[in-house]
């Protein structure tokens, strides 16, 4: 389980576009959620150092992990969401990854494969066309 972020996040707002007619240009509800992971006093090192490496395409050169949400008409759904989405991506690095299992294709599996490759074959062979010297 992710540890709780929310007191390191920095929130800022943004005007934004889409629906809300003319008050779009007046009311900034669009918020820009950031996190910086390596001034973070609740991850460890080892977490810090997963973090970067997972989600090293969306952590900017400055260190912060960012994103605008405006999904919503207001500034407080919006950091609602943009709260949500970061503990899931934070967590989502952070999960352990289960490791595979090697198995072996079963005798049944491979009869079936070349029992069908044996068929494809013959259905081939009967589409061509027949030559005088074949007989």
């Amino acid at each position: 389980m992710a540890p709780d972020i929310s007191r390191e996040i920095v929130y800022q707002t943004t005007r934004s576009g889409g629906k809300g007619g003319q008050n779009v240009n007046k009311v900034e509800t669009a918020v820009i959620a950031a996190f910086h992971i390596q001034n973070s006093a609740i991850l460890t090192a080892e977490q810090k150092g997963l973090i970067a490496v997972k989600l090293a395409n969306r952590i900017n050169s400055e260190g912060w992990l960012q994103f605008k949400v405006q999904e919503h008409r207001t500034q407080l759904y919006n950091k609602e969401t943009a709260t949500l989405r970061m503990h899931q991506l934070i967590g989502e690095a952070l999960a352990k990854k289960k490791p595979r299992i090697a198995t072996r294709v079963s005798k049944a599996a491979k009869e079936k494969r070349l029992e069908s490759k044996k068929r494809q074959t013959t259905r081939k062979a009967d589409r061509r066309k027949f030559k005088p010297g074949d007989f």
